[in-house]
């Protein structure tokens, strides 16, 4: 990331005590901290999987409010006190019409639930990219948001402005993503529907390596972490957010909506994020309608082993080609997003998806799709990760890293990475750790064997193992048993027997020289 300043509130420590960075990270501590308080306003009103959609939409209002009247008073200043320029939309980032502002909802004191749908509704109207962001953020129902809890909700969001004077977009951007996690642990087992472990964001993002001028997919973004984490990714290169182009499809409303404020609260204004079934219908089409967009990155953690998928049909053919290799079983949908990103892939580019372990060396039409990529030589590299990493699963997964043109020191050949002791043992969640994610990504880039981590397979050794890309077949993690050699372990055996024997005789003959001494 570029460098960051800290918001405006100082940290707790004394300044000098504490480096930019250190005074950063307490920062955004204390504004996450902060946030996750609206969620302890709310909890026990609503579900815990429910209700961060509520807080991330009021979050995002308040920030579009603070920035709106900061940029109205630099305006009127340059202006001259010339208030209906300094209004007019063409001077504003986005605009938000009368009467829709925080302060208009604040002059009320009932109806407080449906003065903030009126106020989300008319910014939509309003602003074309960010139609349908609150489209399920809906807090008229008086059962459920009656005005003293709306009351409490917006006085705790009060207690901090949000412009940008105070709270700079990376670190507001940053509080949102911390947020997002917080709600996934929270959620448990759902939280895994919208968000990867960023440790794993950031090595998906590493191992793929997106440059300036890319084009960026995720087919299922969530809430947008491995999109922004390529952002993130050019910018430590030293490059703009906007040099590369980000895609993306997401069939949940609620996520997608969380996706598209996330990304607007880090001033990624022209992200292609759409809605819809990325496997029944993708959106991202070229002119044609019957063709898809290829990208020069693609990167996915789609959910495991979905089922039912859309089977049914791709099981009459696919419209769109992408069944090249075959069409998955009805019980396991993860070879179709794999062949759809396949499908979205330029030519030279590179694609990185997450994968439970199954899809590695199960039979039946997954072991036909896994041949045929195999044959064709689209594998680059599968990187076993270790167990408890992800939100709804304990069962370990890998990454699979596919190409489309090999270079030619690569050809014929796949790298098997055994992740499996990489990893950092939690409480109710393991994790990476930096040093696991730096060795892993540089272990894919040297692309060599490393003792008990990684090994180089030929593509001929994969077919004389029937295309199997099980990880432990080619890496074990724990060092080799030493082999023995029998005939020697029997002559050394056999040497020790005869010395006991000996010396046993010897003692029986000093004992009986004893006894006759007696």
């Amino acid at each position: 990331m570029p460098p960051r300043k800290p918001a405006a509130k100082p940290a707790a420590a004394p300044a000098a005590a504490l480096t930019p960075e250190e005074r950063y990270q307490a920062e955004l501590k204390a504004l996450g901290n902060h946030l996750w308080g609206a969620a302890d306003i709310l909890r026990g009103s609503i579900d815990s999987g429910d209700y961060k959609h509520y807080i991330l939409g009021l979050l995002f209002y308040k920030r579009l409010c603070d920035v709106w009247v900061e940029e109205y008073e630099a305006r009127l200043v340059e202006l001259r006190g010339n208030v209906a320029m300094a209004r007019h939309p063409d001077e504003h980032r986005f605009h938000i019409p009368e009467g829709a502002f925080w302060d208009d909802v604040r002059r009320s004191s009932v109806d407080i639930g449906s003065r903030l749908n009126e106020a989300f509704y008319a910014i939509q109207d309003h602003n074309s990219p960010l139609v349908g962001v609150f489209q399920d953020v809906d807090f008229a129902n008086k059962e459920r948001f009656p005005d003293r809890l709306l009351e409490l909700l917006l006085n705790h969001f009060e207690r901090r402005r949000l412009r940008k004077s105070d709270v700079d977009s990376t670190t507001l951007g940053n509080a949102y993503e911390y947020l997002i996690e917080r709600f996934a642990d929270d959620a448990g087992k759902k939280g895994g529907e919208f968000f990867t472990p960023k440790a794993v964001v950031r090595l998906m993002v590493e191992l793929l390596d997106p440059r300036p001028g890319m084009t960026v997919y995720d087919p299922t973004c969530g809430a947008g972490g491995l999109l922004l984490e390529a952002v993130h990714h050019v910018e430590r290169l030293g490059h703009p957010p906007t040099s590369i182009m980000l895609y993306g499809q997401e069939k949940n409303l609620n996520t997608w909506a969380i996706c598209k404020m996330s990304l607007f609260l880090h001033e990624v204004n022209d992200a292609k994020i759409e809605r819809g079934d990325t496997l029944l219908d993708p959106v991202h089409k070229n002119p044609d309608g019957r063709t898809l967009k290829r990208f020069d990155r693609v990167l996915a953690n789609p959910p495991f082993s979905l089922s039912p998928w859309g089977h049914e049909v791709w099981g009459q053919g696919d419209r769109y080609g992408r069944d090249v290799y075959g069409c998955p079983p009805k019980s396991y949908g993860d070879l179709a997003f794999v062949q759809h990103m396949l499908a979205s892939l330029m030519d030279g580019g590179r694609l990185a998806v997450v994968v439970p372990h199954g899809v590695l060396f199960r039979g039946g039409a997954e072991g036909e799709i896994r041949r045929g990529m195999i044959q064709d030589d689209l594998i680059e590299c599968v990187v076993g990760l270790g167990p408890n990493l992800f939100y709804g699963t304990g069962i370990p997964a890998a990454i699979l890293v596919m190409r489309r043109g090999k270079p030619a020191d690569r050809a014929g050949r796949v790298l098997i990475v055994n992740g499996e002791k990489e990893i950092q043992p939690g409480k109710n969640q393991n994790h990476l750790s930096a040093e696991n994610v730096s060795r892993l990504a540089e272990t894919v880039r040297r692309f060599a064997d490393t003792p008990r981590l990684s090994r180089v397979v030929t593509t001929d050794e994969l077919r004389q193992n029937d295309h199997n890309l099980n990880i432990s077949r080619y890496v074990q993690t724990e060092a080799p048993a030493e082999s023995l050699d029998l005939a020697a372990e029997l002559a050394q055996l056999r040497a020790l027997t005869a010395a006991r024997d000996e010396a046993e005789a010897k003692m029986w003959r000093l004992m009986t020289e004893l006894d006759h001494g007696k």
